[in-house]
Parts: structure tokens; sequence; C-alpha cells
């Protein structure tokens, strides 16, 4: 004979009461990256987002077998030249062919990005670790030259060691403008890591004797690559942003050296805005376009290693 009060906890369970759904029942068997790709595959921004990027860096990186044209070649006697089957977005003001152009800018801008965001995040990643881990002194040293960079106006620091360098080339570029912007990525990392230092894992490993470097590698660093991500590719859409804006000004990659921002600066009067949209379009489309869609990137990464994300 079967227990009344057993039945009668059966009837009175609340029918309201939220049940587990099978997705949410599939995800506990999944792993934290394993997690975070999901939520980055829902977001349909952030996925044609990467798509657009992955085909301009194709296309742009297979330049040499698009066209045979040389993109500093000059050819004084077809200036300003309209499209045709040999120039398909016409010349510049030197004879230079604007689709060969284009194409090897296209490198140069993602290499110039790809670069300097990665020696940023190096830089930001060391000292931050050793800021928020050690604290104290450290701490203080790191901080106090962090806030010397950050005290000066950023885009005249750069005007002004692009301006003293007698020859800009890519590497100095680079190079420049990663030691310039590590500040802030710095910062980040630094907060992160002055709240993971304080977790039960990182004490635990502590206690039984695991070494600085071993914590801060295996412990530390996987819990914040979420942040070191969005933000390496925040940094990345900004320095493409910034390359393109100095190149404008003539600060940048000097000519012969294709670049968006060249081709932009080339356009500048104002028959080739009005008569000529062929060579000023396509570069600052280009601009936005990758630009655009490495910020979808970014917030798609950030929604996806969000653990309080249910999108």
């Amino acid at each position: 004979m079967s227990d009344p009060r057993s039945t009668e906890q059966m009837d009175n369970t609340d029918p309201g009461a939220p049940e587990p759904s099978e997705g949410q029942e599939k995800e506990k068997h999944y792993s934290p990256t394993q997690l975070a790709l999901r939520r980055f595959i829902r977001n349909k921004l952030a996925v044609i987002g990467l798509v657009i990027f992955i085909l301009i860096t194709i296309v742009s990186f297979s330049a040499p077998l698009i066209t045979d044209i040389d993109p500093t070649r000059t050819d004084l006697l077809n200036v300003h030249a309209d499209p045709n089957s040999t120039n398909l977005l016409g010349t510049d003001s030197s004879g230079r062919d604007n689709f060969a152009r284009l194409l090897y800018g296209g490198q140069v801008s993602i290499q110039v990005g790809v670069f300097i965001t990665l020696i940023v995040t190096v830089i930001g990643v060391v000292f931050g670790s050793l800021a928020g881990y050690y604290g104290g002194i450290v701490d203080s040293a790191i901080m106090r030259l962090a806030d010397l960079f950050l005290i000066f106006p950023f885009l005249l620091m750069v005007l002004t060691v692009v301006t003293i360098l007698e020859e800009t080339t890519i590497f100095i570029f680079v190079v420049t403008l990663g030691l310039i912007t590590w500040p802030n990525i710095t910062r980040i990392i630094r907060g992160n890591y002055l709240s993971l230092r304080e977790k039960e894992y990182v004490l635990s490993a502590r206690s039984i004797g695991a070494s600085d470097l071993r914590i801060i590698g295996k412990h530390m660093i996987p819990n914040a690559v979420g942040p070191i991500i969005v933000n390496a590719t925040v940094i990345m859409a900004q320095m493409i942003i910034l390359e393109s804006a100095l190149s404008f000004l003539g600060f940048g990659i000097p000519q012969p050296t294709p670049t968006w921002g060249s081709m932009l600066s080339e356009a500048t009067s104002l028959n080739i805005l009005t008569n000529q949209p062929w060579a000023w379009l396509p570069p600052g489309l280009l601009i936005v376009l990758t630009v655009l869609s490495i910020n979808f990137v970014g917030d798609g990464l950030r929604d996806a290693f969000d653990p309080k994300s249910q999108r």
C-alpha cells in the first residue's frame, strides 16, 4: 500500500517551477572552451564578421596570384587613368595601379594591426601579470610607468616619434606603436589578476609549494584569456584605423609602400573626389569593413567568454 503522504507531496509539486531545458542539461557536459565556442557560433554578427575578415585577408595576401602589376611602379604617361582592362581601378597621380595598391595595401594594414596587437598583448600580459600577482613595489613601479605613458597625448607621442625617425619602415612603425600602446591592456590584466590571486585554486596551489611561474602560467593566464582576447581585437581594430589615419596625414608608412590610408590621401583633391570615386571608395570601404568585422568578432568573443551570458 502506497504512503498517502508521498502521494500528497507529488500532487503538491509546483507546476510553474522552471525545469532545466535540454540545452542546459547538455551544456553541463561541455568544457569552458567548448561553451565559449558554442556561444560564439550562435552570434551571427560575430560569425559574419569573422568570415568577412578572413576573406579580406585571403584576397589581400593572394595579390601576387590576382595581379602581376607592381604596386610601386610609376608611369608618368598614364596618371589618373580611368578604369580599363589593364588598370581595373585606374591609376593614381604617379601612374601606379590602384587595384594592385588596394590588394598590397591590405597586406600592410592587416600586418600592422596583427603585429602591433601581438607586441602590445605580450607586453601587457607580462607587465600586468607581474603587477597583479606580486603587488607591492613591483605593482607600484609598473603602474607608475604606465601612468607616465598615459598622461601624454597618444597621437602627439606617435607623431613626435615618427617625425624624429629619419626613415619609417613597417618594422619601425609597428615597434613604435607597440611600445606606446601597452599601458591600457596592462591595467586590464592587472585588475583581473588582483581578483584571481585570491581565488581558492590559486591559494591551494601556493600552499602546496607551486612556483610563481607555474601558478601564473597554469592557473591565472588561462582564467584571464577572455579579457586578453577581447582587448586584443579592440587594439587590432584601433591600430588599423590609426595606421590609415597616420598614412592619410603623411606620418605613417612612407611612399611608395601602398596602404589604404595613403590611397585615401592621394584622393584628397576635389576633382578626384567628385569625378574618380574608384580611386578612394574601395580603400575607404575596405577600412570600414575590416574594422567593423573585427569589432563584431570582439563583441562575439566578449559574450562567449562571459560566464553570465545566456544568449
